[in-house]
């Protein structure tokens, strides 16, 4: 299987056991994004702020990687035309549950995200891109294929994993891994994430994550940091993820 197969059977099998990422909202938490009572993120712990947005009525939302029947509910309820790609089957599924129940369209493509993506040049006004791109080995590509598909004036709302993760051990406590963490080079790297059953994840650089986005042709407007949400690094308010905000 390639790795990008390997991660999606993964994501399947944390859906089932009930991954809070696989999780689609409530009736009751669509009814209240209609009346304007909201929060989506991009990280684990913090909410994405609204103005962040903009106004999102009528604006064609791509939620990249972002299927499981969270945030695109959101976004629908707040009149914009969505879009969901994810390459994990019951995280789509997920997002047609909802849909179906609340009565509402969404186009819904299950596609690699490592690879070319299925739309046109300016397709879209927003992409919405939880954090995700640490199940991918080479993001550049996608941060261009990202600019490329976004409208002149739109927005890469982006969650990602600055590497701090992959370097300590499962208890947070020592170093034990090198940069870059890759599985597909490195078999103890492999071996690592196979023995805590974490798919296939690599580590990148902000030279990558943010110096991608600035070389792909995107004006980074924003940024925050976030923690795991649990664990020692938690504990110790040591951030591992960043949520960024660029414009085309």
């Amino acid at each position: 299987m390639d790795y990008q197969d390997i991660n999606a059977a993964t994501i399947d099998k944390w859906v089932e056991e009930g991954w809070e990422w696989g999780k689609p909202i409530s009736h009751e938490t669509f009814l209240q994004a209609k009346e304007g009572k909201w929060d989506v993120a991009l990280t684990p712990t913090k909410h994405v702020p609204h103005q962040w947005f903009g106004e999102l009525k009528g604006k064609k939302v791509l939620g990249l990687a972002s299927g499981g029947g969270q945030q695109m509910p959101i976004f629908t309820a707040l009149g914009a035309e969505c879009t969901v790609l994810d390459y994990s089957e019951k995280q789509l599924e997920s997002e047609q549950l909802v849909s179906e129940r609340e009565g509402y369209e969404i186009r819904i493509i299950r596609a690699d995200m490592s690879k070319r993506l299925p739309f046109e040049d300016e397709e879209f006004d927003l992409i919405f891109h939880p954090v995700a791109n640490c199940y991918i080995k080479d993001v550049k590509p996608l941060w261009k294929e990202c600019f490329r598909i976004l409208k002149e004036g739109g927005l890469l709302l982006s969650g990602v994993d600055h590497y701090i993760n992959h370097i300590v051990d499962e208890e947070e406590k020592e170093i034990i891994n090198g940069l870059p963490f890759d599985p597909l080079a490195n078999e103890a790297h492999r071996k690592q994430l196979e023995d805590a059953d974490a798919g296939m994840q690599f580590s990148h650089s902000l030279e990558e994550l943010i110096g991608g986005q600035l070389e792909a042709g995107f004006t980074l407007l924003d940024l925050y940091e976030d923690t795991n949400g649990e664990g020692r690094l938690h504990e110790l308010n040591i951030p591992t993820f960043l949520a960024l905000r660029a414009k085309k």
